[in-house]
């Protein structure tokens, strides 16, 4: 048994049953390598069978404290119905890209079952050019962007030669209810413990702040009310689900060219798309967005759970509508985003969630969930991981493209995640019913985008758009 940390119980609180907290991760794969053999469910089963001893997160069950007393814990080692959570799906013919994102999406429209291990993983069939996709729908309090890519190479072939398979791991007893409330006190008096250091933490952050020359500085002061937009009301229970994929190396090459990163590169493509949708949808595009971009504190590549990031606010230049200024106003924006985060401590936020009361924290969320109105802190999350560098196989078919993006947040009905592969810069957009009947119109919108920019700084537009899924 262990506790979940103060973040991850946060993630936990802030599900309702129209903000589902789970993240998604797409692994589309080749079959042609398998020379016939069949793979499908339960093969798949197999595979997910015999590494579910160094996928520990997939045993990991909810414990719920008697009376909310503390946050819940995990039960390390519980019973997993492979049956259950491992299953087939057919995506709607011909099968190409729209079919499974439109798959995708009504996978990804249903929360999951509080009283299993937080996740479940569907074998998509029915896909063009002998591909299948393998969804796995993970909470986040199980894992932030970081500790899912390292669970994901963990279940995957990503090294040649042998694998140090098991066929079964042991089980742990469940909790009595007079345990459960014993350690929840115990652990109370460790926090309490611990309060002084946290205090402290964040006396120096504001020192900083104070001491900071730039403090002064107009775009360093947070603007904590976002604009009105199209995206941001009550969100609804549906998710539709939209993919494209872009050269990693010309992502690179263009940023190289321009002086800034990929992190850069990915904020001024969202902005110029998000400044086409806003302006087809609004009919304006006069304010900076405000972007909430996770940043991680801890990239060991050996953690496989928990979450240890913070949501850094950067304001998105979508009134700008020259793409080269729009470049050079985002990577400005996303210094000064991380500058006044590295400020006022980057663990500030996942520090004092310990001592967030689980029953009034889900009240909290439960209100704004049903709120019709803006999103006080953000316009949309968008997310830039850097995935697997190797190709990596399932059960010895090819992986030949990999999607992740997070889930949607009380009042913001979009996110954007970039997740790269090997030599690809996949993007995932998951909106909900009420913002785009369509989102690819965000995918097409971001490619689009990146051609533009590539064509402002007199680089060649070829091959800027990959399309390795199936036809459209």
């Amino acid at each position: 048994m262990k506790r979940l940390r103060g973040w991850d119980a946060v993630l936990l609180y802030s599900e309702t049953p129209n903000v589902h907290m789970h993240t998604l991760k797409l692994a589309v794969i080749q079959l042609d390598d398998l020379g016939g053999a069949r793979f499908g469910v339960e093969e798949l089963r197999t595979v997910i069978h015999s590494r579910l001893y160094k996928l520990d997160p997939f045993r990991y069950e909810l414990i719920d404290i008697p009376f909310k007393f503390h946050h819940p814990m995990w039960r390390e080692n519980a019973e997993v119905d492979l049956d259950y959570h491992v299953r087939a799906y057919r995506a709607d013919a011909p099968g190409g890209r729209r079919q499974l994102d439109e798959a995708v999406g009504r996978l990804a429209s249903t929360p999951l079952d509080r009283n299993r291990p937080l996740w479940e993983m569907y074998l998509i069939e029915g896909l063009a050019e002998g591909r299948i996709a393998v969804l796995g729908k993970i909470h986040h309090a199980l894992a932030d962007g970081v500790a899912s890519a390292n669970l994901l190479a963990r279940g995957m072939d990503l090294q040649q030669g042998p694998q140090l398979d098991r066929d079964s791991y042991a089980t742990d007893p469940a909790p009595t209810r007079g345990e459960l409330v014993r350690t929840a006190f115990t652990d109370h008096l460790r926090q309490i413990g611990k309060l002084p250091s946290v205090m402290r933490y964040t006396a120096q952050g504001v020192r900083r702040v104070r001491r900071s020359p730039h403090k002064l500085r107009p775009e360093l002061t947070r603007p904590f009310t976002p604009p009105p937009t199209f995206m941001n009301h009550m969100i609804d229970g549906t998710r539709r689900f939209a993919t494209a994929t872009l050269s990693l190396d010309e992502v690179k090459q263009t940023g190289k060219h321009l002086g800034v990163t990929i992190n850069d590169m990915v904020l001024a493509i969202s902005a110029g798309a998000l400044r086409e949708l806003l302006l087809r949808y609004d009919g304006v595009a006069d304010h900076p967005l405000l972007a909430s971009v996770p940043v991680s504190f801890d990239f060991s590549p050996d953690r496989i759970s928990g979450n240890y990031f913070t949501g850094v606010l950067v304001a998105l230049p979508v009134h700008i509508a020259d793409p080269l200024e729009r470049v050079r106003a985002a990577h400005d924006a996303a210094v000064v985003g991380k500058e006044s985060n590295e400020l006022i401590g980057p663990e500030l936020v996942s520090r004092w969630s310990a001592y967030f009361p689980p029953a009034p924290a889900e009240a909290m969320f439960r209100w704004l969930s049903n709120k019709d109105g803006q999103n006080k802190v953000m316009n949309l999350p968008i997310s830039n991981v850097p995935g697997p560098r190797e190709r990596a196989r399932v059960g010895g078919a090819l992986v030949t493209e990999i999607y992740s993006v997070g889930p949607l947040t009380a009042g913001s009905g979009l996110n954007i995640t970039v997740w790269s592969y090997v030599d690809q810069l996949n993007i995932s957009v998951l909106a909900d019913g009420k913002t785009l009947g369509d989102p690819h119109e965000l995918t097409d919108a971001m490619a689009a985008a990146f051609v533009a920019i590539r064509a402002a700084a007199g680089l060649p537009p070829e091959l800027t758009v990959v399309d390795t899924a199936m036809a459209p």
